[in-house]
């Protein structure tokens, strides 16, 4: 049966939440605060250049990816091949981290001792309480692994503080490996030999964009809504009626049998204590880390490193302030002009806080002072473009099931209301697609 809902928030988020909810045939409007949709999906061109101001590229490993492209009418372009290698530093040097068994004993990156470590890990039991993701990985494969590979993976996933995630809830995937097969190792070899028995099935994996960047599939969203979407709409709160939900804006209303808030925890914490103090609690305890991307544009012969990877990843052991640089024209063709390269640097995050105190120059000259020696940098750049995140992404901590178990309790006292959004159920672009076609699939 067809229903109506009213949808906030035109994020990644809402928008596939409204397409899919379309494509079943219910009836939507989507109200987004922005005069354009698609949240942090963001493309600059500028003098040749394509810049990401938010998620450069998404992995294709949620089927509900292809449903969606199929349906708009786009098709994604895939990383070039070379991306595949990815680079850690470590004692002032950038090294490719192993993808195959004898690139692993080879590699500096982990010690022989380091390496033995793992050889205990199938013997190793589970923990009876929850672990951060620093507390589990060290349990599990050892100090050197947590410093040199889970460290920087973090920093460059969430920007955020090991020791303070949750490994069940910010690294479900891993965590499940113990779970179900009692060993990192043992479960990897497991889903190894049931790929190979199932032929390759299932979603490529490989990471994706568009031609012109990211924001194409917020843009062909926004098209395809239509007047299903209306921009420049700000909701004041939200409340029951006898149809169901009323939401308003200044003197506008809408009514709808269903309310699906796509919106930042904060956001969505001040619409709904109104309704229910307890809302508030659960969803402002969920933090945001402020980050910068800084994109800069050189030409090629000012960089001695040959750039041939997907970029790379700073542990916070050594001591360097910026995270992690990706190398966009090495992912991508059409991201820089001939006889040019772009690089894309992040710094700030969960355990560098005063990011948000410093201006732009400062924090392009922090970078720089970074990366011109791992690189071999010379010169100034013919680009720079400094794009801040204040509220950049919600972090999974400890506790975080918890209180989305909290949050779901006291959803029940209010029927059709629904919470679609990247602080719950993964925080990539692939996540939050996916997570809009299984609610739709539920309305039913």
């Amino acid at each position: 049966m067809s229903r109506s809902y009213l949808i906030v928030g035109g994020g990644i988020s809402g928008l596939s939440t409204a397409w899919f909810l379309r494509q079943r045939g219910h009836r939507v409007t989507l109200l987004e605060a922005r005069e354009e949709a698609g949240g942090n999906l963001r493309t600059e061109h500028r003098n040749g250049f394509l810049i990401e101001r938010g998620p450069n590229s998404t992995l294709n490993n949620r089927p509900a990816l292809g449903t969606l492209f199929d349906g708009l009418g786009i098709t994604p372009v895939e990383a070039n091949a070379a991306s595949k290698k990815r680079y850690v530093l470590r004692d002032g040097q950038l090294h490719a981290l192993p993808m195959s068994p004898g690139s692993f004993i080879r590699t500096p990156l982990f010690s022989a001792s380091g390496k033995l470590r793992l050889l205990a890990e199938p013997f190793i039991g589970r923990a009876p309480n929850e672990e951060s993701v620093a507390e589990f990985v060290e349990r599990r494969l050892g100090r050197e692994f947590l410093d040199w590979a889970i460290n920087p993976f973090v920093s460059g996933v969430y920007a955020g503080d090991p020791a303070q995630l949750s490994a069940r809830a910010a690294t479900a995937k891993v965590y499940a490996l113990e779970r179900d097969h009692r060993s990192l190792i043992l479960g990897m070899i497991n889903r190894m030999l049931f790929h190979k028995h199932r032929g390759g099935a299932g979603p490529s994996g490989k990471m994706i964009s568009f031609a012109d960047g990211m924001q194409v599939l917020a843009a062909r969203l926004q098209e395809v809504l239509g007047e299903d979407l209306q921009c420049g709409v700000r909701v004041d709160s939200v409340q029951t009626s006898a149809q169901g939900w009323q939401v308003r804006s200044g003197e506008r209303t809408w009514e709808a049998d269903d309310l699906v808030l796509s919106l930042p925890a904060a956001e969505t914490a001040a619409l709904l204590a109104p309704l229910d103090p307890a809302f508030a609690s659960p969803l402002q305890s969920i933090e945001y880390p402020h980050v910068a991307s800084v994109s800069l544009g050189f030409a090629r012969q000012a960089i001695k490193h040959p750039l041939d990877g997907f970029g790379f990843l700073i542990p916070r052991r050594t001591g360097v302030e910026t995270l992690g640089v990706l190398f966009p024209s090495s992912i991508f063709a059409g991201r820089a002009p001939a006889d040019h390269c772009l690089l894309t640097c992040f710094i700030g995050g969960a355990l560098n806080p005063e990011l948000g105190s410093l201006d732009d120059d400062e924090v392009k000259r922090r970078v720089l002072r970074d990366i011109t020696p791992l690189l071999g940098i010379s010169g100034d750049p013919a680009l720079c473009s400094v794009n801040r995140w204040p509220r950049a992404i919600p972090q999974y901590s400890l506790g975080h099931l918890q209180r989305l178990e909290s949050l779901e309790k006291i959803q029940t006292r209010f029927p059709g209301l629904h919470l679609r959004a990247n602080w719950r159920d993964g925080i990539s672009v692939a996540d939050c697609v996916q997570n809009g076609h299984d609610f739709a699939q539920g309305q039913d």
